[in-house]
């Protein structure tokens, strides 16, 4: 039971809604396709309903966060499948499109050809047809004295041809011959003229991947389609625009370019969530160091420098991933805004306007969810200012939490043991890895609760623990099997400040059968999240 009211509280302290208004200029086709799609899981889901108690119980546990209050609701997504055979027939059909597309323009080698500039072309044209008129205009008297000449000359041509014509004869079987080895000479240099521009088709990579290569292909298009909701010719456009842009960016060559570790602080991968997706955590805190700040965003250089590091840093984390059908292929984003630099300071937003219209205008798709940790007062302001910059799908995978709700945010989508110490977690350099599971407890309001080992065997156990937020009493025995023996005092209980260490660690080597128990003592008015895993080691008896 305390479990589940944990539960029902945590949902409603930590609201996930889509409440994002949809845009004024929005596609009567894809209002009916959400209408349709909404009308069909509810004729195949079973309505449920709200009793009374439900509702009551979820009252009396609600409890808002001071000064968190006006921290914008989170918007709800769900990934879709990037296997072909689980798409709707109109998904597929606009996917098949799409590939046509693509096949025509490898052909056509549209994608490497150099961009057309219509204005020049309807200026050349414009001058050809001048010179085409003039050349009309002298060729018109000329062709009249040319007829005047050729009526006087025909007399004398006859005459000439009447003479020639034996000889022409006599060499017509030669010349013929010749003629017809020339002809097919010909015919056959221009067929294979053809063949080889048909063998010489386009070959167009992008992120590791060859466009219609092979089923990953596949995944690539469905990311473009479904930023464009499925409008093949947009998708298609969205398409050459990225090619374009990474060729003109030089993404090859930036790959290999050395552009300093500065920033490893800043932005970084560590681990995966629930679901497998990785772990990127962006730290703008970092920007409060005055020396980093101005070393990066001081001058249009170095925000350029920057720009490129971090389009550095995504392309490589993007080639880590699995574009096989069914595979992981977007990431996960963790923005941490303690202790920012703020809306002040001017060339931060800079850099961060040209990355985020870099990144939805040639990324699509990537990310499965963007996390707001620590979100500050002024976090409004901004969000406003960025908004018009993000679409709506965008939007819907935001996740927002408060100073108050981070660490309890963070851990609904991401394991203990996956999670960095300093988000609330258990990962960290130590004896403790990512493969050793971390069992998570809610501890009541004014509440005990205890953890047994048992042990029927000597051994080395060891164990790692922490309850978020801490401001409870903490303390471990040892308790044997056998009546004869004592209880052994292995921790002894003591209140654990907030201030102190996040994570506790402790061992005892246990010579005789019985149990480790932890004691977690909740005093406060508050639940508390308690995290905690343990390790036996084989021990010899002394």
């Amino acid at each position: 039971m305390a479990e589940e009211v944990a539960k029902t509280s945590t949902t409603q302290e930590e609201v996930v809604v889509t409440d994002v208004a949809p845009s004024d200029k929005q596609d009567t086709n894809v209002v009916e396709k959400d209408a349709e799609q909404q009308r069909q899981q509810q004729e195949a889901s079973p309505v449920k309903e709200k009793t009374p108690e439900t509702e009551t119980e979820t009252e009396t546990e609600v409890s808002k966060p001071s000064g968190e209050d006006n921290i914008p609701k989170s918007g709800s997504f769900k990934e879709e499948s990037t296997i072909v055979s689980d798409l709707p027939d109109t998904e597929k059909k606009a996917l098949q499109e799409l590939k046509h597309l693509i096949q025509e323009a490898l052909s056509k080698r549209e994608f490497s050809a150099p961009q057309n500039n219509p204005p020049k072309e309807e200026k050349a044209d414009v001058a050809e047809k001048e010179e085409q008129v003039a050349a009309a205009d002298v060729a018109e008297p000329a062709a009249k004295e040319a007829a005047e000449a050729k009526e006087t000359e025909t007399e004398t041509e006859a005459e000439v041809v009447e003479e020639k014509v034996g000889v022409s004869a006599a060499s017509v079987d030669e010349d013929g011959a010749k003629t017809v080895e020339a002809i097919e000479e010909s015919v056959v240099s221009v067929t294979v003229s053809e063949e080889a521009k048909v063998e010489e088709a386009e070959e167009v990579s992008i992120w590791g991947v060859s466009l219609l290569a092979d089923e990953r292909s596949d995944v690539i298009l469905l990311k473009f389609l479904r930023a464009r909701d499925f409008k093949v010719k947009e998708a298609f456009a969205m398409i050459k625009g990225t090619i374009r842009w990474r060729k003109e960016f030089g993404m090859e060559e930036l790959l290999e370019e050395e552009l300093g570790g500065d920033l490893e602080k800043a932005v970084y991968m560590h681990g995966f969530d629930k679901e497998g997706h990785p772990v990127c955590y962006n730290i703008y805190g970092e920007f409060q160091n005055k020396e980093l700040y101005k070393k990066t965003f001081s001058d249009e250089e170095k925000r350029h420098r920057f720009l490129r590091w971090r389009i550095q840093f995504l392309e490589k984390s993007i080639r880590k991933l699995d574009f096989t059908p069914g595979g992981i292929s977007t990431i996960v984003q963790v923005n941490d805004l303690k202790n920012s630099p703020g809306p002040a300071k001017w060339e931060l937003r800079q850099a961060t306007k040209q990355a985020l219209q870099l990144l939805q205008d040639n990324y699509p798709e990537f990310v499965a969810k963007q996390v707001f940790i620590n979100v500050p007062w002024w976090y409004l302001a901004v969000n406003r200012m960025i908004s018009p910059f993000l679409t709506q799908r965008t939007k819907s995978k935001f996740v927002f939490a408060g100073p108050s709700k981070s660490a309890e945010t963070l851990l609904r989508y991401i394991a203990p043991e996956q999670l960095p110490v300093k988000y609330g977690g258990l990962s960290k350099d130590g004896e403790f890895g990512i493969s050793d599971a971390v069992t998570e407890i809610t501890v009541r309001p004014a509440a005990k609760h205890t953890v047994e080992f048992p042990v029927t065997e000597n051994c080395l156990l060891s164990w790692e623990l922490r309850v978020i937020g801490w401001d409870v009493s903490y303390g471990a025995e040892f308790v044997p099997s056998s009546e004869g023996s004592y209880t052994v005092i292995i921790q002894k209980a003591r209140k654990v400040a907030s201030s102190e260490e996040p994570v506790l660690c402790n061992n005892y080597k246990i010579g005789e059968p019985g149990k480790v128990v932890l004691t977690i003592d909740n005093q406060s008015s508050k639940k508390k999240k308690l995290l905690y895993r343990l390790k036996v080691k084989p021990s010899s008896s002394d």
